[in-house]
């Protein structure tokens, strides 16, 4: 009959989505397993290494550079931080922390990237994103990361800006540690040593929520458009393009950090806090001081994310297990 032709037709129809529907969940999971969440897997020794000798290669390769930055943030002026000259002050205290600091970051991050996604495959849902889980992972390996990275800011950019009794690193060591006066975090134990942490976080959470979901996104797209992975070279310029990119946004959260890890405003008053630093800086000193830096900033952080990421890649390669290659 009439009737029993349509119910056959429309059960055909309903097969015959249902059969399209599984081969599109069929490709989706193949794309997924090649450029989505089966993030490749790096031994956390391996991450650990590659790191640790990146962050230094980086850090001492442009010192000069992020000096000029700090000292175009300082309330004291540019000149009166030094200006040009010795822009090699503090080194010593960069070399030491860059390289536990950017293992900590890579090993955690490595380690948590595959870690989230097969939670985000297990639970599915709107979570499934890989941008989301390559944030997620940078934000907890900057929180580790920070533990490290913190004091070594705060003795090189007390350095930097010619701060006084900071003519050497032991002198700076002694009086950072020196200072009790309960703005830092646990300062009867470490001092000033972790003064600007929180704010440290709320810059390189962002920067990481920023950057590494670019980082991630232009290596998967460049590798697609060429059929297979891309080289250190290449990983490079992601890097350098992604971090250039999230410098430039977050260059205001920057300048607060530079501030509250000085310590004191021109007028030697100490800061009482990120909401203080910004409230001094736009009443005292105009809100266009809040991007002072942005060009050394977004320079000095793009020719670094090209050397930190290629150096990383090109380590990570030659450090890995055969069995995992």
């Amino acid at each position: 009959s009439r009737l029993t032709s349509k119910i056959c037709a429309n059960s055909l129809l309903i097969i015959h989505n249902c059969v399209n529907m599984a081969a599109d969940h069929a490709e989706n999971k193949q794309k997924a397993a090649k450029f989505g969440h089966n993030e490749r897997h790096t031994p956390f020794l391996t991450s650990l290494l590659a790191g640790g000798l990146a962050g230094t290669s980086v850090d001492v390769a442009l010192f000069p550079i992020d000096t000029l930055k700090t000292r175009l943030q300082s309330p004291h002026g540019f000149l009166a931080a030094g200006g040009f000259s010795g822009v090699y002050r503090g080194i010593l205290a960069a070399a030491a922390g860059s390289a536990p600091g950017a293992a900590l970051f890579f090993g955690t991050y490595e380690t948590m990237k595959p870690v989230i996604g097969k939670w985000q495959d297990k639970y599915g849902g709107v979570s499934s994103s890989p941008a989301l889980s390559h944030m997620i992972a940078a934000s907890i390996g900057e929180a580790a990361a920070c533990l490290v990275r913190v004091p070594t800011e705060v003795l090189k950019s007390n350095m930097q800006t010619n701060a006084a009794g900071t003519s050497t690193l032991a002198s700076t060591f002694r009086l950072v540690l020196s200072e009790k006066d309960g703005r830092a975090f646990a300062s009867n134990i470490f001092g000033g040593l972790y003064r600007g942490y929180g704010i440290t976080l709320m810059r390189e959470v962002p920067f990481a929520f920023i950057q590494f979901p670019l980082y991630e996104r232009f290596k998967v797209e460049w590798g697609k458009h060429q059929g297979h992975e891309t080289s250190p070279f290449q990983a490079a310029a992601c890097g350098s393009f992604s971090g250039g990119i999230a410098a430039g946004f977050t260059t205001p959260l920057d300048v607060v950090k530079t501030r509250l890890m000085l310590g004191s405003d021109k007028s030697g008053v100490p800061y009482q806090g990120a909401g203080d630093v910004i409230k001094k800086v736009i009443s005292e000193e105009g809100s266009a001081v809040l991007l002072s830096g942005i060009q050394p900033r977004v320079m000095w952080i793009s020719i670094g994310g090209f050397v930190f990421f290629g150096a990383y890649e090109t380590f990570r390669l030659f450090l890995m297990p055969s069995s995992w290659q």
